[in-house]
């Protein structure tokens, strides 16, 4: 009785909140920023992170270690991303001071045109997973481009980090086992023996702790060592990748690997509430980013708690108008017009925003007449150079082709194409899908300020948001606007989903029920699920020094030196 007495005094005459005691921060920070000086890498894998870090310490820039990283992950985390996929990346230039943006994907097979796929497609074959999604993979011409522009090291030690990892073999980590685990009834039951070879172990996909081997890979990143860009693009391992297509039904020919070339491209941006947000361009969705937040920025959710109902309502009504948008309007520009000034012009979001009634969910349309899984990485260096980069193969594994004796699986992007005639993203031969995967970057008065990312699907433009809004307005720290709890929704009237158009609301684990009571009384559809949510890493420089952050739904980690 006395001890229950005592715990009670303490309560009530101390100012301890229960579930914000912890010395790390807010009660959902998983751990504090990582402070350095010299450097920073953050990624979803330690061993990557360690790489760069390598790189960086024997003379590498943050673009080097990028590359060197990125190769290490289509090893160690090979559902997710690698040299059969597509990059884009942000790098801010000590020496110019100022942004670059590169678009690395890849374009639709030159032989395919749209009524020979609307016929396979009639003929029952799909163009979401298999030999008819893939596009041109741009990943390996990413590496190059970067590197020939802003890279120092010899571009083949990048790559021998890999190399000995892949014969020596790396331990599976949790998360990756979990994916592993996903994709192993579907797998056991394909006929698909290249890819059962180089991803199986005894039958099945390898477990947690188990060590991987990838002796194809490491053979295949030795000949772009000693080869070049036309190591992977000509030669054996393009023959290679042509003769599996066309075995399986597919189109992608010598002249699409050879042809392929990266686009540099102006990165876009908005000011929001004193910092500058950057995006790059479509093919991708990351003008939907600066579109959400024009909207937001005429609502003082600095004034809203964080996870209240104002808070959470405002921005899923934000994201559909937004999104209702992309649906519409994105897609490669060289085959139409997108007016990307008007979409993220402060006069048009603050038409928009004027749709919102913020008692209730609302149903909206696209406000212009028309005229996945993936992988995240940041890396700074000692001289202000920093990059943020991301990469994927689309859906898990991609289209699932493995082509025999290569060692990694091509990309499924052909996925992202429609066949709606007339709109920007319908399908045509030599033309670039519709991306999910985006960088992002913030500076500040024309200093960098954040390099972050978070890979998820049509999470991301999600993601990015509630990242800048957590920072900006909710005043969090690096960390903790990663960790905070996030919002999902998906389904709106232009991209299906719910019969009211108004879409379904997934809320992670760390909202109170209040909250989730009152947007269900004010129309929304919440649900719950895991695994959805994204992943985050973020690099920031303040004051000369660099903060890193990582995640705890990831693997991965942030460290300097």
């Amino acid at each position: 009785m006395k001890t229950k007495l005592l715990f009670l005094f303490v309560l009530l005459n101390t100012s301890l909140v229960i579930g914000q005691d912890r010395l790390s921060g807010k009660s959902f920070a998983s751990r504090s920023e990582v402070l350095a000086q010299n450097g920073m890498a953050a990624t979803n894998h330690p061993l990557a992170t360690q790489i760069a870090l390598d790189i960086l310490k024997n003379g590498g820039n943050a673009v080097d270690a990028a590359i060197a990283a990125n190769a290490f992950l289509g090893l160690a985390d090979p559902a997710m991303n690698g040299i059969g996929g597509d990059l884009f990346a942000i790098i801010w230039s000590a020496k110019d001071k100022k942004l670059y943006g590169l678009n690395a994907s890849g374009k639709s097979p030159k032989n395919l045109t749209y009524k020979e796929l609307e016929k396979e497609i009639g003929d029952g074959k799909t163009y979401r997973t298999g030999a008819l999604s893939v596009t041109t993979p741009g990943c390996v011409d990413g590496w190059f481009e970067l590197h020939s522009r802003f890279g120092v090291m010899n571009f083949a030690d990048l790559l021998t980090p890999t190399i000995k990892y892949a014969r020596a073999g790396v331990p599976i980590t949790s998360e990756v086992s979990d994916f592993f685990i996903m994709f192993e009834e579907n797998i056991q039951k394909s006929e698909n023996p290249s890819f059962k070879k180089v991803f199986f172990t005894n039958d099945h996909f390898p477990k947690k702790g188990d060590l991987f081997t990838n002796t194809d890979l490491a053979n295949t990143l030795e000949i772009i060592s000693n080869e070049g860009r036309n190591g992977f693009y000509t030669g054996k391992v393009a023959q290679t990748i042509v003769n599996h297509l066309k075995e399986k039904g597919g189109y992608l020919s010598l002249d699409d690997l050879k042809n392929n070339k990266p686009k540099w491209v102006e990165p876009l941006s908005i000011n929001y509430k004193g910092f500058d947000i950057w995006e790059l361009p479509p093919n991708g969705q990351g003008i939907s980013v600066l579109q959400i937040l024009n909207i937001l920025e005429g609502t003082d959710l600095s004034e809203m708690t964080f996870g209240s109902a104002a808070h959470i309502h405002h921005f899923i009504e934000a994201k559909k108008l937004a999104y209702e948008d992309m649906a519409r309007f994105y897609g490669d520009p060289e085959f139409g017009d997108i007016p990307l000034e008007e979409l993220f012009s402060k006069e048009y979001s603050a038409k928009r925003r004027a749709l919102i009634d913020p008692k209730k969910s609302g149903s909206y349309e696209p406000g212009l007449e028309a005229g996945d899984h993936t992988i995240y990485l940041t890396v700074a260096d000692k001289d202000g150079n920093m990059i943020s980069l991301i990469q994927s193969l689309s859906a898990g594994f991609g289209s699932k082709e493995v082509p025999d004796g290569l060692g990694f699986a091509l990309q499924n992007r052909g996925s992202g194409f429609v066949m709606d005639k007339g709109h920007i993203n319908q399908y045509a031969p030599e033309k670039r899908p519709f991306h999910t995967i985006i960088p992002a970057f913030v500076t500040k008065d024309g200093s960098p300020f954040i390099s972050f990312g978070l890979m998820g699907g049509d999470m991301q433009p999600q993601g990015h948001t509630q990242i800048i809004i957590n920072l900006i307005d909710f005043g969090m720290n690096l960390q903790e606007a990663g960790d905070a709890p996030r919002i999902y929704h998906y389904g709106t009237t232009a991209r299906g989903g719910h019969k009211d158009g108004v879409g379904e609301t997934y809320l992670e684990s760390g909202f109170d029920y209040e909250s989730i009571r009152d947007l269900m009384d004010m129309g929304h559809d919440i649900r719950m699920m895991k695994g959805i949510y994204g992943g985050y890493q973020a690099i920031m420089k303040k004051n000369n020094i660099y903060y890193g952050a990582s995640e705890s739904r990831k693997d991965g980690q942030a460290a300097g030196y």
